[in-house]
């Protein structure tokens, strides 16, 4: 049926105030999601066990952010397969504020890995940040392997394939894939012992029950100093300055093994804009704290604060690189 002229603008005047009526609507409600944050309590769902790389950063910041609230913070620590079934459970609460994810970069690995993982980290979580980035590095049990240096090691490794072995937090994390990387880059067979968890991984490491690991510096950097572990090599295209006199990848011949474990906070996806910024202010003024830069700097990590859209974009990046990696190694996970 053929509308009049003046049904039609009976029709758009109807469509106008349905739609002036519903911006004030959208901007009360989000109005009144900031006035009732925070709640009292606010948890964090870590995907991995207690004692690994992401407690290092998340319980120091958890505490200051909750201070700067005025509410608990909490660490709930879920691990399991690589962090993927934290991230399950984490993408299936409410989008109320009340939960944030506290991942990893393995978390952009786990699509190229997994088969039939029942989340999808771009689609189920809203981006806040990364909250630290830390080298990663050839951490060897002085014990257990007879090596001084990367050469020696590499010639090692060379001579003795598949002999040597290296915990990894999880199959599917960047520990994982940083020795696959550095296992197509150097044309050696070294075993892989996945563990449920960094803390685990190092505990064992510690006690000579696995050779050595593609570790990051948050969970190696102390007992380097301590001198428990051998640094023989980091992943980073510049030397550590925490660590200066262990060469870069591509001082001992292996350029195109570059790997950084990082870490960031997400949101639930549906969680209210104004609690998503409201998380991001105070992440980045806790990052600025005297107290939480001493903690990253004794870890050698760089502080994040990053714009969540320009995390966003990081997370895209690592996903289609991991995608290239793990193909190329033939990595895949049930």
């Amino acid at each position: 049926m053929k509308l009049t002229s003046a049904t039609s603008r009976r029709r758009a005047l109807k469509l106008g105030l349905a739609a002036s009526l519903a911006a004030p609507v959208a901007i009360a409600s989000g109005a009144r999601a900031q006035q009732g944050w925070p709640p009292q309590t606010i948890t964090w769902i870590n995907p991995f066990p207690a004692g690994g790389g992401t407690d290092v950063f998340a319980r120091p910041l958890a505490a200051q952010v909750g201070e700067q609230l005025g509410c608990q913070i909490i660490i709930d620590n879920k691990g399991g397969a690589g962090g993927t079934v934290g991230a399950s459970q984490a993408a299936k609460t409410k989008p109320d504020g009340s939960v944030f994810f506290v991942g990893a970069i393995h978390h952009t690995i786990a699509p190229s890995i997994y088969k039939n993982l029942d989340y999808d980290l771009e689609k189920n979580f809203e981006p806040i940040t990364m909250i630290a980035l830390v080298p990663q590095v050839i951490s060897i049990n002085p014990n257990k392997v007879p090596v001084k240096t990367a050469a020696e090691f590499i010639a090692y490794v060379k001579a003795n394939p598949g002999k040597v072995n290296y915990a990894s937090p999880g199959a599917g994390t960047a520990h994982h894939l940083a020795g696959e990387l550095f296992k197509l880059e150097t044309k050696t067979e070294i075993t892989h012992v996945p563990y449920r968890g960094a803390g685990p991984a190092m505990q064992d490491l510690l006690a000579g029950n696995v050779d050595m690991m593609f570790d990051g510096m948050g969970t190696s950097a102390q007992q380097i100093k301590a001198g428990k572990l051998l640094g023989l090599a980091v992943a980073t295209p510049q030397r550590n300055t925490g660590f200066p006199d262990i060469p870069t990848g591509a001082e001992v011949g292996v350029p195109n093994w570059i790997v950084s474990t990082w870490y960031g906070l997400w949101a639930i996806k549906g969680t209210p804009k104004p609690i998503v910024d409201r998380m991001y202010a105070e992440i980045v003024r806790a990052l600025a704290n005297p107290k939480l830069q001493a903690i990253w700097k004794e870890q050698t990590a760089q502080a994040g604060g990053e714009q969540p859209a320009d995390f966003a974009k990081r997370i895209r990046a690592e996903i289609e690189k991991w995608q290239k990696v793990s193909a190329a190694a033939g990595v895949k996970l049930d």
